[in-house]
């Protein structure tokens, strides 16, 4: 379940590094006050970075949350790469998403200030750093585009539409659509799996690529059939790219019978010149497991893309390789390294790609040098392991993402975060250690509340191997009290507490009510190699459940101020399962909070619709596999069920269909177990809307103090 994954990483929040000295809070931290939930509606949320083709302007994203209006608006913002303030370039009430550049210095926006989303052009006075003029509609399509990106020629752009796959026109998609929503009849057919996704029905539709040119004329299905193009994804890097030469786009496809068993997205090419109709595309990429993101090099000579060698398992180790376009050979240049290949840019010389990769809590950013005549990869930078002959080798730490490179080779340009603070917009001179924070829109807010930092401790868990986990104190820390804790879960289970913010399971906001936050990365977590998250695979309620507790005794016996009889444990996704896995098997806790979690494994099989996660798991089906879904589920240890039970879940969540929270529920109601349920009708895996945040927050913040404060 990397999906799981993915959205748990956003989820939750960690960091690294820190000293287990026991000190209170400095004088200057005790007179802020603590951190609120109207504190964290107020920050920015900033991302997707690029920098001007003259390499003096930085476009970024921001969020603002409207509490009151329950809504959130992107807008977009350039700062100067040299550095200086920020200045807002749209303002528009329906706000602004995904800005690129043009060759030429024009920027490309997604919009739906005319009433649906469709693509702007606006032109960019790069002396005054300010917009020239009124941006230009360029698309109108009835179902909408996203995700554009300019040709290299700036008189084309590619877009992704949800188009109806037996339509070869908008005006048959918008016939469609009106039939849809003029009927009485509400009712769909389905003929195969994957009718449902994480929180919508499909529609019959699939994404598809079109390429339009701005003098107006209608855009091109350049990826038409029964197909998505590109795949549903939770976030990350986009999984298409144009060739420099403006001839070719790249992209991801899964092309397998039944999609919801398979993992094996494929990566293929297809030319702009062709007709789609009659011209297949060619499939590059040969391995069974998912092949994802591809980038060109700036010189076009060669293809990159991220891949997976196993089949069904989308948490296995993701490689980067390189396609020879010249040569037709593909090189994995990360081979014997035993990271995650993340994010990743190409270098102007297109002799180096940096990447960034999960590692014990962070999520550093490394570089990788090409060796054009043998096509081996070496690393550069200071060497910290040599594997094979290959140094591995880091440029920065930190928590980072949203690589860009500057056109002079000269600066990386990225999003970093940490538990005291979101995302900004920094760079780093390449050869230099210390990175340059460039956008400081959250910088009044941040300076007001108390943020406490993170301490890192290591364990020992399942049969012998080492573990970390975190803890975080609350403000105003006094270490001669004895303070209650949230022990919080992460999801996944292939996923990490690390040096992040998060608006969802924020950890300095549960601090900040006078908790002590304790967060375990136990097997199934990334960052410590792939064989530590692989031994969670057929084993949910085994080492993983061994590893947290094991974390929590050295807590509890080596921070004196751990009051041991005042502890819940919460958590969401897996965490969830691990949960409802806690309250069969131990009364240690005064409460639990189970968010979304998988109660019947049985059930949850047949509810579910990315299946390749559960046959993974749990090593088949139900029916052909069912001693292991029957030993690993909890509903099978209700008689053990005692612990008071806070259960969280939405109406929408098609990872973990709302009927695994119910029959939650109803258990512990029946056995007279304490319990509360929140159900949000209008909310999927994550609870998005604001004044749902609000309430969430607001709930399990006053379940936990309803057991343990005094």
């Amino acid at each position: 379940m990397r999906r799981f994954a993915l959205a748990f990483i956003l989820f939750m929040a960690a960091a690294v590094g820190q000293s287990l000295a026991q000190t209170a809070a400095s004088p200057q931290v005790q007179a802020k006050r603590p951190f609120t939930f109207d504190d964290m509606m107020a920050l920015k949320r900033i991302g997707s970075p690029a920098v001007s083709p003259d390499g003096k302007w930085v476009l970024f994203a921001a969020v603002d949350v409207d509490l009151k209006a329950n809504k959130r608006t992107s807008h977009l913002w350039v700062v100067p790469l040299e550095g200086g303030n920020a200045r807002q370039l749209t303002s528009d009430p329906a706000g602004e998403t995904g800005g690129r550049w043009s060759l030429d210095g024009r920027i490309l926006f997604i919009s739906p200030r005319a009433g649906s989303s469709q693509v702007w052009v606006a032109n960019f006075d790069s002396a005054a750093g300010a917009l020239n003029g009124d941006p230009q509609k360029v698309t109108n399509f009835s179902t909408e585009a996203d995700g554009a990106m300019w040709f290299p020629d700036g008189k084309h752009i590619l877009f992704v539409s949800d188009v109806y796959p037996d339509c070869s026109s908008d005006a048959c998609n918008k016939a469609k659509d009106e039939e849809k929503a003029n009927s009485k009849v509400k009712a769909m057919v389905f003929t195969h799996l994957f009718y449902r996704h994480w929180n919508h029905y499909t529609a019959g539709k699939r994404s598809h690529l079109f390429v339009a040119a701005l003098d107006g004329s209608a855009p091109r299905d350049i990826t038409p059939g029964d197909h998505d193009v590109p795949p549903f994804s939770l976030g990350g890097q986009d999984n298409y790219a144009i060739s420099p030469d403006g001839e070719e786009v790249a992209f991801t496809s899964n092309r397998d019978e039944v999609e919801a068993v398979s993992t094996n997205n494929e990566i293929f090419v297809v030319s702009i010149n062709a007709d789609p109709l009659l011209a297949e595309p060619k499939k590059l990429s040969v391995s069974p497991g998912s092949d994802s993101t591809p980038r060109y090099s700036p010189d076009g000579h060669y293809l990159a893309w991220r891949m997976q060698e196993r089949a069904g398992y989308e948490s296995d180790l993701f490689r980067l390789v390189l396609y020879d376009r010249v040569k037709k050979k593909i090189v994995n240049i990360t081979e014997n390294w035993d990271h995650w290949a993340e994010s990743f840019a190409w270098a102007p010389d297109s002799g180096t790609i940096f990447v960034t990769s999960e590692d014990a809590g962070e999520i550093p950013i490394y570089s990788i040098r090409i060796d054009r005549k043998t096509l081996l990869s070496s690393f550069t930078g200071a060497p910290l392991i040599v594997s094979h002959g290959h140094p591995v080798s880091l440029l920065t730490r930190g928590a980072n993402d949203d690589l860009q490179v500057s056109p002079d080779g000269k600066y990386l340009v990225f999003t970093r975060m940490g538990i005291t603070h979101p995302n900004d917009v920094y760079k780093l001179e390449i050869g230099s250690k210390e990175p340059v924070q460039l956008s400081h829109l959250n910088d009044a807010v941040l300076s007001q509340v108390a943020m406490q930092p993170l301490q890192a401790f290591w364990f020992t868990g399942a049969e012998g191997t080492k573990v970390e986990g975190f803890l975080m104190k609350p403000p105003n820390f006094d270490a001669q009290k004895k303070y209650p804790v949230k022990f919080l879960i992460h999801g996944g289970p292939q996923g990490q507490w690390g040096d992040e913010w998060t608006y969802r399971w924020n950890a300095e906001l549960f601090a900040a009510n006078g908790y002590v936050v304790i967060m375990i990365n136990p097997r199934g977590s990334t960052g410590y190699g792939q064989k530590f998250i692989d031994e969670i695979n057929g084993d949910w309620g085994g080492r993983p459940y061994v590893d947290l507790m094991n974390g929590l005794d050295y807590a509890e016996k080596t921070f004196a101020f751990i009051d041991k009889d005042r502890e819940c444990a919460l958590g969401a996704s897996y965490g969830g399962y691990m949960i409802n896995w806690v309250l069969g098997h131990t009364a240690r806790f005064k409460c639990l909070v189970s968010h979304d979690g998988m109660f019947n494994a049985e059930s949850a099989y047949g509810t579910t619709e990315e299946l390749w996660f559960n046959e993974w798991e749990f090593k088949g089906t139900p029916w052909n596999n069912r001693e292991l879904y029957r030993k690993w589920s909890p509903h099978l240890f209700a008689t053990e069920f005692k612990t008071p039970t806070l259960v969280v879940h939405g109406q929408l969540d098609y990872r973990l269909d709302v009927s695994e929270g119910l029959q939650l529920f109803t258990t512990l109601q029946r056995l007279k177990v304490p319990s509360k349920m929140l159900y949000f009708p209008d909310e999927g895996h994550w609870v998005l809307k604001p004044q749902n945040s609000e309430l969430w927050y607001r709930t399990v913040n006053g379940w936990v103090d309803q057991w343990l404060k005094k």
